[in-house]
């Protein structure tokens, strides 16, 4: 009798979902524990939005009644765009909150001094919101997977442009003095090869100073027709501004992160703002092309109710927003089965998946050997109302 009550017993664990879930990290029959890292505070606390995008999505899905079954319990901190404290966090998160896996930490210098520990846990940190280029390299960070067109891609989407506009002209590059800078820096060196040295002028910055209007200033004496900005949106509003002030007429171009209007543009001026290029996945929810679109409509209509009274015409809203649907789907592909395994193989199995804001041709695909969600852009310019789209769908191999 007693063999037949074990053979019973291992029936039920091997058949019974919420009997197997419960025995994974963070997994009941009710919830999912989820972790994540943002800038709320500090100097980069501006594109810090983004966790709150998610987090409000996060709340309209549990309000939805979750995901097959299961409300989620998603723990964000904030750790003011510093490495040691998101050290601290991550460890809290997975040690004391035993979260079944990270989603969505924002920010190179912190996702890189905890890729590592997450690795040995065992804990997947899926779609972080940092496009270093290192962390696509499946072979060394076996267990992330990405949630922003690389640097690298977006780098030399940038550098095609000016050499089809600009040939002969000089460029200049202020840069981040991390690992998000620098990887704009490289795309350039490695599209122009032998004449980067020739082409190129840097300056870099500290995510701490509190201004880069110097590096402004020695940026124009070099005579660089065109300047682009890599770094976030507090830097990329006073190299607008200052490029503005002291009458430097280039081709400005600044960074994914930075393209927020409400974070960059109007810190800028609007006015100071005209002509700024940026490459964007985003549909603009000022563009009055996009007036009457289901995606946008649903988004504005989610806005009003779980962001009152906060900027819609801030990007890094949506970005958190657009995070929170892909979170969505992944945890819906998972079904019942929320082993870490299953989940980051999910996050390597998304097929043509349209985000309702992201702008049409642009898709977020997934594998087993491309841990990128996004790999392409189109490129848009400031009128000064709003953003105008040009050109096609890009990505690192377009012409």
């Amino acid at each position: 009798m007693l063999a037949k009550w074990k053979i019973a017993i291992a029936l039920a664990v091997l058949l019974g979902g919420p009997a197997y879930a419960a025995e994974e990290p963070g997994v009941s029959d009710t919830e999912i524990k989820i972790g994540g890292v943002f800038p709320f505070s500090g100097p980069a606390s501006s594109i810090g939005l983004v966790g709150k995008g998610l987090i409000a999505y996060i709340q309209s899905l549990n309000d939805r009644g979750g995901v097959n079954g299961r409300k989620i319990n998603y723990i964000a901190y904030d750790d003011s765009y510093s490495p040691p404290k998101a050290v601290e966090h991550v460890r809290k998160l997975v040690e004391s909150d035993e979260v079944a896996f990270m989603y969505g930490q924002l920010g190179t210098p912190g996702i890189s001094a905890t890729a590592k520990y997450l690795r040995a846990k065992g804990v997947p940190s899926v779609a972080i919101i940092s496009g270093a280029s290192k962390f696509t390299d499946i072979a060394n960070y076996p267990l992330i997977t990405t949630g922003l067109v690389s640097y690298d891609t977006e780098g030399k989407i940038y550098a095609k442009y000016l050499m089809k506009t600009l040939p002969n002209a000089k460029y200049a590059i202020l840069y981040q003095n991390d690992d998000l800078g620098k990887d704009y820096v490289n795309a350039f060196r490695s599209y122009l090869g032998s004449d980067f040295d020739r082409k190129v002028v840097t300056a870099a910055y500290e995510v701490t100073e509190p201004t880069i209007d110097s590096q402004i200033t020695n940026l124009k004496s070099s005579g660089a027709e065109a300047l682009v900005v890599a770094g976030t949106p507090k830097f990329a509003a006073q190299a607008i501004r200052q490029a503005s002030v002291i009458g430097w007429k280039a081709t400005v171009i600044i960074n994914f992160p930075s393209n927020s209007v409400g974070g960059t543009l109007t810190p800028a001026g609007l006015d100071k703002s005209v002509g700024v290029i940026a490459g964007t996945i985003t549909k603009d929810i000022a563009d009055e092309t996009w007036k009457d679109d289901p995606g946008l409509q649903d988004y504005r209509k989610f806005f009003e109710k779980y962001l009152s009274g906060a900027d819609i015409t801030n990007g890094s809203y949506a970005v958190g927003y657009q995070q929170g649907i892909l979170l969505e789907r992944i945890l819906k592909q998972c079904g019942n089965d929320l082993s870490r395994k299953n989940i980051l193989a999910q996050a390597r199995n998304l097929q043509h998946v349209m985000v309702p804001i992201a702008l049409p041709g642009v898709e977020v695909n997934t594998s087993e050997s491309v841990n990128m969600m996004w790999s392409q852009m189109r490129l848009q310019r400031w009128t000064g109302t709003n953003w105008q789209l040009f050109g096609d769908v890009l990505d690192a191999k377009s012409e």
